[in-house]
Formats: structure tokens, sequence, C-alpha cells
């Protein structure tokens, strides 16, 4: 690829009438836009394509893009599975003796400082002379970072969104500026080496210092318009980093950057070529492509800015060849130490929340990323599943590096019996969204299948019920033996549940009636849920007596789908969870936390106050550039944590909530504004995406919904609760559909069919 002049003319295609004509959402107002540089890595102006990163930022008076690849690991190994196991943990906890439990599993995830994900460097530009910053902008219809000086500078920069190439240019130098000696890129290398501190102490959670890793000392190799930097890692592992600039005119420089793990980084070459440039406009038309799958419109300015830049950062972070999401997937903290949490694989959460708005988004193609980072490592899991738990099958690390290997660290929840059933839940809604029939037989089926022949050989018959060794419930009682429960938690119970309806499911999809039969048999063989007179309780005899930022014993709820508020048996169950929630209050949740209530708000149809959820989310919980910073910002206003590590998953889980409100997949059916606040009079929505492949566009006008509009991709049934009771069709004979008692409409659609249901008398 060959960059050409495409940052000389990116700002015309960009400011133009008919590009606007064009992209009509997202909009100006949706995007990051301030009136100066931000002076914190987690306040920066972010960038990415998936596998490449950057934050755009000032440091002690530089300007500063902090470079990030998304599989740049040391995957050196702390944890040693060989002299423990789950039967062995099992037998220490009936001992009531886990000390010694803890320093296998738990200890060597604190005291080593690998394995662990690496930032990889950062280039700073000297702008002492060029005066105060007058705008910095993120537009994030295309993922390009605007940044205006007084003097009228202009510095624009922007990653490719398929090719791992980022770009940056100087515009109108002014002719008192020597850009040849002031404006030229400086590589800053991360104390990898040293053996001096060099930590920040921003409250950030973060980890040891970057020296404790003890890397050899990097190689940078300058020229007039060239850095090389090659940085060795671990038994014979690098990393390289490659920056080229040129003066193209008196006020131009334009440069490239480019990371490459484990071979050499390579550019293209920048030229002088006068026809039209061929970098921008790919990287214009992926953007393009991306917003054009889905768009909502909220009355509430908030929630739907937020929305907006959720999405962005979903299109930034995610992409089928790149590693799944992790913690703070291309934005690796830059602050001279490891990053929160070793910025690993979180899948007793982070990482599953992290791709809840790609289904209903109908950003299929993004939820891949997840998908095929999970069935990589699948060979890699089955010999971890029978190592460590002594059976067939396939589970997953609740805690991973970049190649799946389990790192510890508070075992109930690092290597949980359960985590697979939940991995597995993104296979189901990846097949049931797309109704793919290649990706169910080569994907979805299989890895549905081992996790619950997995699951069927851990759990025993007891009394007539069946029940896993060891359950717990993501992050009760912390890492302390009473963390282990021995029935069933609600959390554990959940995910097992929903993994054998959705084995029978794709079973009878590929036409396996008798394996289907028998995954329906060990459901039932399964207890009840845990409840009392607060709902769902943690487990058996354990009430959810304290507020707790992780909704795990509501699981049931959401995401699990498993009660529905319509069924008479279920719904008191669900109103007595949720008032057993706010009776326990928020000062001990985290930022997702509060994401994560608003989809169990909306299942409830409690709309206002699902709507208050994510308001509070993005007004206490999100740093200004609208990372998820876990605590909450304004000195405890609502949670008694006020620290700021960033984690992406809250994020997400708010894009979610957002599209809980207006389109909702519920067991056998479609609800379309199940959960819209009643002062949200003008709302629509166009081309969400439901289970069985249909694409839903709505539309409430003056408080009153108007319109429905379903595409069906691959054709079948639709099952759909309307927002109106009366109703009519331009499109089809009404004769063609079935009304339930439920006020349920069916009808078989064709692949490929459109119908618009609107508000009507018969």
């Amino acid at each position: 690829m060959i960059l050409k002049t495409g940052i000389v003319s990116f700002l015309f295609l960009i400011t133009s009438s008919t590009f606007f004509k064009t992209w009509a959402q997202p909009a100006q107002r949706h995007n990051l836009q301030f009136e100066k540089l931000a002076t914190r890595w987690d306040e920066a102006i972010p960038l990415g394509n998936g596998m490449l990163g950057a934050l755009v930022w000032q440091k002690q008076g530089r300007l500063r893009l902090s470079l990030d690849r998304a599989d740049l690991w040391d995957e050196r190994k702390a944890l040693d599975l060989s002299g423990f196991n789950f039967k062995w943990v099992t037998q220490q906890v009936l001992k009531k003796d886990y000390a010694p439990v803890q320093k296998l599993g738990d200890r060597p995830y604190d005291a080593t400082p690998y394995p662990t994900k690496l930032p990889a460097a950062a280039m700073e530009f000297d702008i002492s002379s060029l005066g105060s910053v007058v705008s910095n902008v993120l537009d994030i219809s295309t993922g390009l970072n605007t940044v205006r000086f007084k003097n009228g500078l202009v510095f624009k920069c922007y990653i490719h969104a398929t090719d791992n190439v980022g770009y940056f240019s100087f515009e109108n130098i002014p002719s008192t500026i020597n850009a040849s000696t002031s404006l030229m890129p400086r590589l800053i290398v991360h104390n990898y080496n040293s053996g001096k501190i060099n930590r920040e102490n921003d409250n950030s959670h973060a980890g040891e210092g970057l020296e404790k890793l003890g890397y050899a000392k990097g190689t940078v190799t300058k020229t007039a318009q060239f850095i090389h930097y090659r940085q060795p890692t671990y038994d014979g592992h690098f990393y390289e980093v490659k920056i080229q600039w040129k003066k193209f005119s008196k006020d131009r420089i334009i440069g490239s950057w480019a990371i490459e793990s484990d071979k050499p980084a390579s550019l293209p070459a920048l030229n002088t070529l006068s026809k039209e440039p061929t970098a921008w406009p790919s990287h214009q038309q992926w953007w393009k492509r991306y917003w054009a799958q889905s768009s909502i419109s909220l009355p509430d300015s908030l929630i739907e800015k937020q929305y907006y830049l959720e999405m962005y950062k979903l299109g930034a972070a995610s992409r089928p060849t790149a590693p799944a999401i992790t913690l703070q997937a291309v934005w690796t903290a830059d602050n001279g130490s490891l990053p929160p949490w070793k910025g690993d694989f979180h899948n007793d959460l982070n990482t599953q929340l992290s791709y809840w708005p790609a289904y209903t988004g109908n950003r299929l193609k993004e939820g891949e990323s997840y998908i095929n980072w999970l069935w990589n490592q699948r060979a890699k899991n089955k010999a971890y599943t029978k190592h460590y738990f002594g059976v067939e099958g396939l589970n997953t690390p609740g805690v991973a590096t970049l190649s799946g290997d389990p790192m510890g660290g508070w075992i109930q929840y690092s290597l949980s019996p359960t985590v697979g059933a939940w991995c597995a839940q993104h296979f189901y809604w990846q097949w049931k969204y797309g109704m793919d029939d290649a990706f169910l037989k080569t994907k979805a089926y299989p890895y549905i299948h081992d996790v619950a022949t997995y699951i069927e050989n851990i759990t025993r018959m007891e009394n007539g019920k069946r029940r896993l060794p060891l359950s717990s419930s993501p992050e009760y009682n912390d890492n302390n033996i009473n963390a282990w429960f021995l029935d069933w938690t609600n959390f554990d119970l959940a995910l097992v549940k929903f993994l054998f309806d959705a084995a029978s499911d794709v079973a009878v999809a590929m036409n396996k009636k008798t394996e289907a039969a028998h995954w329906q048999q060990i459901s039932k063989q399964l207890p009840d849920f845990a409840t009392g007179s607060g709902g769902l309780m943690v487990a058996p005899g354990e009430n959810n007596s304290a507020s707790h930022r992780h909704l795990s014993p509501y699981m049931a709820i959401y995401p699990m789908a498993l009660l529905d508020v319509n069924n008479e048996k279920d719904k008191p169950i669900i109103d007595r969870s949720l008032t057993q929630i706010e009776k326990l209050g928020t000062r001990a949740w985290c930022g997702y936390s509060f994401s994560w209530m608003a989809s169990l708000y909306a299942r409830a149809y409690k709309a206002d106050k699902a709507a208050q959820q994510l308001r509070i989310f993005a007004s206490n919980f999100c740093s200004p550039n609208s990372f998820h910073l876990n605590g909450d910002q304004k000195g405890g206003e609502y949670s008694g944590f006020t620290y700021r590590p960033f984690t992406l998953e809250g994020n997400f889980a708010f894009a979610q909530g957002v599209h809980e409100l207006l389109l909702q997949s519920r067991k056998g059916y479609i609800e379309v504004f199940p959960a819209v606040p009643k002062d949200w009079n003008d709302v629509s929505f166009q081309n969400l995406r439901t289970e069985g492949a249909f694409v839903i566009s709505g539309r409430k006008e003056n408080g009153v919904p108007s319109s429905v509009k379903v595409f069906s991709e691959k054709g079948g049934l639709l099952k759909i609760k309307l927002p109106f009771k009366t109703w009519l069709s331009r499109s089809v004979p009404r004769s063609s559909f079935n009304l339930s008692e439920k006020g349920i409409i069916s009808i078989m659609m064709k692949k490929g069919q459109t119908i618009i249901i609107e508000n009507g008398y018969e």
C-alpha cells in the first residue's frame, strides 16, 4: 500500500457537503471535542484497528502518541499446573485448608510480573514553539484526530482501518517554524531494562514497573527521516517499531509508523505522486461500511453520544483476524507500569461483556474476533481441561494469556469449572443472530458440544440431581475458602442451564435428534435456582446480603435470559431480585455494574430505571474520552470505589444496555421498543439484529410507536411482539399473520423478504 498524498487531501474529503449527505450518522455532536490535549494517557484520544492502537495526548509539553499492538505479550509462565488440579482443590476445600491452594494457584499471578500484555513505545513531537492548542477533535465517523494550534498549524493522525499502519501529518506549518528540526518525531522507549523504578502514581491500579521484566536493552537506529527500534523481550522473542516521515512542501510533513511482533516491521513508501491517494479512501470506506450497519436516535443526548463512542471503540478495537478484546485492548497503559491486571483476557466477565453489543448492534464481523480467538485455542483448552479437571471435553481458563494459557489468580474464577459455558454462549449467539449454516457446522456445534460434554463429565448425580464438585460466583468472598460453595451457585447454574439448552438447539439444527434429547435430559437433572425473599440468592443458604460489583447471581435474568418477566413463575423472582439489589445499594459497584444493571432493568420493562443506570455510568464512571475507569470519578457519589483503572467491558455493556431498551431477542420471540422511557417521545433505530437473522428498524414519533420494518436475511418464522396493539401491513396481507394470546404475531418469511408493519386500525 502506498500513502501517496493521502493526508494531503483527506481534509477536503471529510469537509465536503457530499460527505455529510452520504454519511448521515454518526453526527458531529457525537465526536470527542476538546479545546486542549489531554494530559493523562487514560483521557487521550483513542485510535485503533483491532491490531494497532494509539493514544494521542500531551506529556511534559510534548505531543505524545502512545503506540500499541494487540499481540505484544510476554507469555512466560508463572502458574505451574503440574502440581495441582481441581480434584486436589476440592479436597483442600473439604479439609478447610486453603492456604496451599492460594500458594500454588493465586500467588504466582501477583508475585511474577509475567505473563502480561506489553506496551510498545511512544512517539513525541516538540510543540513548544507552536503556541496553544485551540481544538482537539476525534471524528468518530472516520477515526481521524485533528489538533489545531493557535498559529494555524494542524496536526492530523489516524490508524488505517485494514492495514496495520498509522499515519500522521503536520499541515500549514508557519514559515517561522523550522520543521526539519522542531517537528521531527522522537521515539520514546519504555523502561524495560534500566532497573530503575519509573512508575507514575496515577490511581489506575497499575501493576509493577516495566523494569521488572528485565529485558535486554533495545536498539534504536535513526536517520534524517527514519527511526527503527528493535526490542528483545524473552526467549528470543522481539518486537519492532518503525517511524518514517517526509517533508512534501514547505508547509507540510507526512509520516507513518508500524509495529510488528516477532518479525521485522515494514512501512509503505512515502512519495509525491499527484493522483488520488490509496490509503485514506480505503480507510474511509471501511468506516463508512461499519457505521452503515446500524444506527440509533435518542432524545437523551448524554446516552446517545456515549453509545456512539462505545460503538466507535468497538470498531477501533475488534477485527476478525486480531486477538480478542483484552481489558484495555489496543490502549495499554502508558505510565511506566504493567497495565491493570496485566491487561489480560478475563473470561469471568470482561471478554464476554465486551462483545455483547456485536450481536444486536449488527456487528457480527467484529464479534468474530472473540470467536476466532477462542476457536484457535480449542486444542490447548482441551488439554487444559483433561489435565486440570481430569475429564474429556472443553473448558476455558477464566484468566488467560494471548495464546490461551491459564494465568491463575483467585482460581475460583481464573480456573472456574464453568467458564467455557459462558464462552459457548457467544458461539451460540454468533450462530443464532446470523443463522450461518457453515458456521454452525464448523464452529458453533463442535464448540458447544465439547463444552457440554465436559460439563456432563465433571458433574455427578447426587440425590437425583446433577451437581458440580465445587461452585463459585464471581467475585463473592473474593479469594478465601468461602468463595467456594459445595452446592450450585446461581451463576454456575445459569451458565450450565443455558449451555444444555444451546447444545440441544444446535444438535436439532444439525439433525442430531437423539443427541438433542440427551442434552435436554441432562438439563432436567439440574436443580432449580436458589431463591428466597430477596429473589435470586448467591447459592442455597447464601443470600445476597451486601452491595457487590459483580452481578453474577442474576445471570439467569441477563445475559442468559432463562427467566422471563412475562412468565408468571419468573416475574416474582425477577421483581424480588431487583428490589433486593436496590435495597443493597451501589456503594460496592464498579462502572460496569451500572451498565449491566441497565440490561437487567430493561428485561423487566423498568425503562426509566434502566436509562438512569446508563446516565450514571456515562456521567460518573467514564473519563472525558469515554473510557470506563471503574471507579466513581465524582468523588464517590454512587460508589465507594474512586480509583481509575481503565477497562473496556463497562463501555461495551453500556452499548448493549441501550440496545435492550430498543429491541430484545427473548426466548422464542422478538420484542420491539420493550423498555423505552416514558419521556422519550422521538426514538428510532435502524438495522439492529435479532436472533433468527432478522434485521429490524423501528420508529417512535411524538410519543407513539409508528412503524416497524423487518428484513429476513435467511428466511424463517418471525415471531414478534409489536409496540402497538392495532396494526396494519401494506407489504403483506393481514391473513398471512397469526396472532397469539400474548400479542405475538407470527409470519413465515422468505429469504431476503422485507415487511413493514405500521401502527393503525383494522
